[in-house]
């Protein structure tokens, strides 16, 4: 009986674990790669022209596509659309339009040092979509939302149930799902990909638009609903502090490599083991190894006479 339930619950397990990341089978038994999220792909969101003044982006209404219109396909999430986009970066002094500096982020009291220095948004010191004085220890591709799923040291009570991701990564209580993850930005006929690495603009509790269907709480600087580092700026052509944009999350696997892959000991394109799906596949090797233990220490004598009770 010991050697049967071993049998049972580690090749149900293995098979899961030591699937190939990524692959899916078709009918005819042939692997298929992963489907890119490329917009053209999936409909064209329509084109968010350069926003020079308040009046132009208070014209254009924040939408989000609904959840029950557009689920979740294939690791690609629904549209945020007509979103004000700000630009901040790292090491950002306190100012009345950012009140908060940001040589911290929400995850990581040491964000500057981390990064490398001082991520400077100035055009002519800047290159290859990095501060041209130093090599980022991070990836430059970088956004802020409004919500932390974390706080004094574990998760927010709506975590588990809001975000669409949580069960899948969850890995210890306290250990943001957030942090890392990858978003698509569009705007005006280009996109880009950048991680999420902190929380804004000007709240971090507003998961019914980072998650759900509505439009963000933010009021100031035109209703902003995400932070842009200086390199998305650069790539996507936006010129000045704030522009009206599209985005939306995807899974790491759905993203092709791009400028926001050449950079950071954040980023799963420079360090493999952060790819979501090999942490995954190793928890649930941990998860394996940990069922056999208990198997092995189980007392089978006594399990028959509680079951015959």
């Amino acid at each position: 009986m010991r050697l049967f339930l071993f049998i049972l619950l580690t090749t149900g397990i293995a098979g899961v674990c030591l699937a190939q990341p990524g692959a899916a089978q078709s009918t005819t038994g042939k692997s298929k790669l992963p489907v890119v999220a490329v917009p053209t792909r999936r409909g064209t969101p329509p084109a968010t022209p350069n926003v020079s003044s308040p009046s132009a982006t208070q014209t254009r209404i924040p939408t989000v596509v609904p959840r029950s219109q557009s689920p979740v396909v294939n690791g690609v999430y629904p549209w945020r659309k007509n979103i004000t986009a700000t630009v901040f970066w790292v090491g950002e002094k306190a100012t009345h339009r950012n009140p908060v500096a940001n040589d911290k982020s929400s995850w990581d009291s040491e964000w500057s040092e981390n990064f490398g220095g001082f991520d400077d948004p100035d055009p002519q010191k800047r290159a290859l979509h990095r501060p041209a004085g130093f090599i980022p220890r991070q990836n430059p591709f970088y956004v802020a939302l409004p919500y932390n799923d974390v706080t004094h040291g574990k998760h927010k009570p709506e975590a588990s149930r809001v975000i669409p991701w949580f069960r899948r990564d969850f890995e210890r209580p306290g250990k943001s799902v957030c942090k890392g993850k990858w978003v698509q930005i569009w705007y005006n006929g280009r996109y880009c990909f950048a991680q999420w690495e902190d929380c804004g603009p000007f709240t971090t509790d507003d998961w019914e638009y980072v998650f759900g269907d509505s439009p963000p709480k933010n009021k100031a600087n035109n209703g902003a609903g995400i932070d842009i580092s200086p390199a998305v700026r650069d790539y996507l052509g936006i010129k000045g502090g704030q522009a009206v944009v599209n985005w939306r999350f995807v899974d790491f696997s759905r993203i092709r490599p791009g400028p926001w892959a050449q950079y950071g000991n954040n980023n799963p394109f420079k360090n493999p083991h952060l790819d979501p799906r090999r942490q995954r596949i190793e928890r649930l090797r941990k998860q394996r190894d940990q069922i056999q233990r208990n198997i092995e220490n189980t007392d089978l004598n006594k399990l028959r006479r509680q079951l015959q009770g």
